[in-house]
């Protein structure tokens, strides 16, 4: 295995290494307030620093030196300090070995002391490492003697070396001892092992083809081996599709004899440290043998490397850097030794381009731009920001109340800034635009190197237009205009004291496009209140709420009141009287179904919650008319009289002349007599609009207790405006025989049952495309109901009395109006009447019961 320690790389970095430090293995440091550990794995040292103590003899390690004496350093993306320190150093004893780094940066000195003891005791015959600055290789000397005696004395003791012999593809060059030493090679013995390392650059190191493919160096054979470095053909490393593929020989032909090999482990590891097979999975790396190679995969940008910052011309580019390290142990069936072969492999990538990228995440709704740019290397630094008016530094944007945040990818190494900026100098008409033009100002940090990016966002805040309302009336109507306001506003709509329904809509003329609509109420609808009464004319007020249905909260009310014309009493030439008593606003518990004339028996021939409406004769109730209200006050019920007169004046003494003209008649006068056939139909519309009906072929309908029914009755075939059709008596039964038992009335007599705890509710008719006279319809709605004996299934029959009227003689009875007293008139019954069927078989059958 391999050490690295970390720590921060300064501008100018030494070694430095105790010359003659031996001390006891047992060396205790905690008086040194260390704050960095050493640890060892395998035959090569991790280093932890501590501060330096004591007066001490340092040596500075140079590249030549640390080449020569197995010392190698590197940097990750962070900027921290990497060194790998081979257990055979030159300055390793085998007790221990204390090692002193000194970091300088400008006029400070900061020293560090690390102390370790390492033990390993798996060498192998032959152990090797490959690193990017040397090539170390340790033979075991079993053939020496007495080496029990001599594994008690100094590294220098043992066998002396004079010369080595170096064999080169010119031929065998012997060198003293001295010569390669001075010329940078590394040799030392041990009463057990023999140690060579050679620096990369040094002169007698060569390529060699090894595995068909691969090409590694050789020296000198005297030590019986060769020395791999890790320049290997471009054909050996592959950067595609974000993969980095690494091709190692597994079978190094120069450092084997001939005879059978056999490969025991193959270990993997990154930045010298051992990875097990979770790890290297979680990671996303493989190793695989195939006949030649050890195939290694590595995903770029994936843990363990780094990326670092490029700028050609004025492009941000990235390469990414990784160590791995791949270790072999084999053995030769012919020498029964094993090699540990270890070589680190630095690879760097291509420049890979990295385009920046600015992510608008900003929303208009909460008033702050939010932006990410990205993504950069760890290298990077953001140091300020300029803005249109002024440069700020990164504590001029805090103090500004700029967050500005760096964030690690998930699953790499690269990084973004993430920046909020608050909304200001907005622009526009209708819509607020707010804009913001920025420059990050960057820079590479190993290389100081500075770089910029330009960044312009927008955002549009639409005005918020609250619907509104407005009105005007003439002599008949109210006239609405509601303007939606922004889009997607929610909002609804109250007429009087009703919300806006679609069948109120239908009632009132209701028109809309894409950013209003309007509507038609005349001045006669119950939405309409009345404030006074004048003698030509009615004061009323129609209010119109709109609100919010989220919050319940009002958006705006308007109240249009308006004079309208009118005449409430009316004379006509043959005694008949009229009168239209109507119901003030101020007297909200007046009902006018309980006024009468001076007579108590002449009550309104027709009234409501609204209105009562009076026709007499003079002779009838007297000339003198007064009025009784009821109402209620104090839980107590009083009488007021309110006295109104009703003049009607009649020329009895006067002569008109007429001038008229004769001339004979041609032909004596007749009358034709003819049959006519006047048809009724009953329908079930599908809801309160009554827009669409029930077809035929639904029959017969499935329904739930109490829910709606609606009905329409309708005059067919006839044009006649001057006749309407009044309902007079509508029952159910169980059976088709309109006249059989049990039966549930109603409307009896034009009015609904009071008996009924669920009463009818009659609709009224207004002129559309489909009604050309109202008079001629009748709509009512019924909660459906079951008999009390019914058990299991149920089939209702709904059956009605129609009369058929002359409007221009309303007295009497039903055609006087709804809810009278029956007189005489003429009468239609709806017999066999079918509703949905063309025969006359039966009524409608409108309920099973489930």
């Amino acid at each position: 295995w391999c050490f690295m320690f970390l720590i921060l790389i300064p501008r100018r970095i030494f070694l430095l290494l105790a010359a003659a430090n031996i001390e006891a293995q047992q060396n205790s440091f905690s008086s040194l307030n260390a704050d960095i550990r050493a640890k060892c794995l395998g035959n090569i040292m991790r280093v932890d620093v501590g501060p330096l103590g004591g007066n001490n003899t340092a040596i500075v390690v140079t590249p030549s030196i640390a080449a020569q004496c197995g010392f190698s350093m590197k940097s990750d993306s962070f900027g921290n300090a990497l060194i790998y320190i081979s257990l055979q150093n030159c300055f390793a004893q085998n007790v221990v070995t204390r090692l002193k780094l000194s970091l300088i940066k400008n006029t400070s000195l900061k020293v560090y002391q690390v102390a370790e003891t390492c033990q390993y005791d798996v060498w192998a015959s032959r152990e090797v490492i490959c690193d990017y600055n040397y090539m170390e290789v340790s033979e075991l000397r079993s053939s020496c003697p007495l080496v029990s005696d001599m594994q008690k004395r100094s590294m220098d003791a043992g066998f002396k070396a004079t010369t080595i012999v170096f064999f080169t593809p010119e031929g065998k060059k012997p060198m003293s001892l001295l010569a390669a030493q001075q010329r940078g090679y590394g040799i030392g013995n041990t009463p057990t092992r023999l140690v060579l390392r050679s620096p990369m650059i040094a002169p007698e190191t060569f390529m060699q083809t090894v595995s068909k493919r691969q090409l590694l160096p050789e020296n000198c054979k005297d030590l019986s081996t060769a020395l791999h470095i890790p320049k290997l053909k471009l054909l050996s490393v592959y950067a595609l599709n974000r993969t980095i593929t690494w091709y190692l020989p597994w079978q190094m032909d120069p450092m084997t004899s001939s005879g059978q090999f056999n490969l025991l482990e193959v270990h993997f590891g990154i930045n010298g440290q051992k990875l097990d097979a979770v790890e290297m999975q979680a990671r996303e790396y493989s190793v695989a043998l195939n006949d030649f190679y050890i195939v290694t995969e590595l995903p770029i940008g994936g843990v363990g490397g780094y990326y670092e910052s490029h700028i050609q011309g004025d492009l941000y580019y990235v390469s990414y850097m990784i160590e791995p390290m791949l270790e072999l142990l084999w053995t030769e069936d012919a020498t029964h030794e094993q090699t540990r072969y270890k070589v680190f492999f630095h690879i760097t990538t291509h420049l890979l381009p990295q385009p920046l990228e600015l992510i608008d995440n900003t929303v208009p709704g909460e008033k702050m731009f939010r932006m990410t740019l990205g993504h950069f290397a760890a290298d990077v630094a953001l140091m300020n920001i300029t803005f249109p008016a002024e440069v700020l530094s990164m504590p001029d944007c805090s103090a500004r109340g700029f967050n500005i945040l760096e964030h690690m990818s998930p699953n790499t190494s690269l990084k973004v800034f993430t920046l909020q900026v608050p909304f200001a100098d907005p622009t526009g008409e209708g819509v607020t635009v707010y804009s913001l033009h920025l420059t990050f100002g960057l820079l590479i940090l190993d290389q100081l190197v500075s770089f910029s990016h330009k960044a312009y966002l927008e955002a549009v805040v639409q005005d918020i237009v609250p619907p509104s309302v407005s009105g005007g009336c003439d002599n008949h109507n109210f006239y609405v205009l509601v303007k939606y306001g922004s889009p997607g506003y929610n909002f609804q709509t109250m007429v009087g004291k009703r919300y806006m329904t679609p069948s109120l809509a239908q009632h009132y003329d209701s028109m809309e496009n894409g950013t209003h609509f309007s509507f038609v109420v005349p001045f006669s609808a119950p939405d309409v209140a009345v404030e006074a009464i004048e003698a030509s004319s009615t004061r009323s007020r129609l209010d119109i709420v709109l609100s919010n249905p989220e919050t319940n909260s009002q958006i705006q009310e308007l109240s249009v009141a308006c004079n309208f014309p009118s005449t409430l009493t009316e004379c006509f030439p043959n005694g008949t009287m009229t009168a239209l008593a109507l119901k003030l606003e101020s007297v909200p518990l007046l009902n006018p179904s309980q006024l009468t004339l001076a007579d108590p028996s002449c009550g309104p021939v027709h009234s409501d919650d609204r209105y009562a409406f009076f026709v007499f004769t003079v002779n009838s109730c007297a000339e003198l008319v007064t009025f009784f209200i009821q109402h209620q006050r104090n839980q107590s019920i009083s009488k007021i009289e309110v006295e109104n007169c009703i003049s009607c004046f009649y020329d009895i003494n006067t002569s008109q002349t007429v001038a008229f003209n004769t001339r004979l008649r041609r032909s004596e006068p007749y009358a034709e007599n003819s049959k006519g056939q006047l048809q009724v139909v009953m329908r079930l519309a599908l809801d309160d609009s009554y827009s669409a009906f029930q077809n035929y072929e639904e029959y017969p309908l499935a329904k739930y207790l109490q829910q709606p029914l609606y009905f329409e009755v309708e005059l067919l075939k006839s044009a006649n405006p001057l006749i309407s059709l009044e309902l007079e008596n509508c029952w159910a039964t169980q059976g088709k025989d309109r006249t059989s038992q049990p039966r549930w009335d109603l409307i009896i007599n034009g009015c609904p049952n009071p008996a009924d705890p669920y009463q009818v509710v009659f609709h009224p008719v207004w002129t559309d495309a489909r009604v050309g006279y109202p008079s001629h319809f009748k709509r009512f709605e019924i909660q459906t109901f079951a008999f009390q004996n019914d058990i299991l299934i149920l089939q209702l029959f709904v059956h009605c009395d129609i009369v058929i009227c002359d409007s221009k003689n309303p007295l009497g009875g039903i055609c006087g109006g709804q809810c009278s007293n029956p007189k005489q008139t003429t009468k239609g019954e709806m017999d066999d009447f079918s509703f949905g069927v063309l025969q006359h078989s039966g009524d409608l059958i409108c309920l099973r019961k489930d």
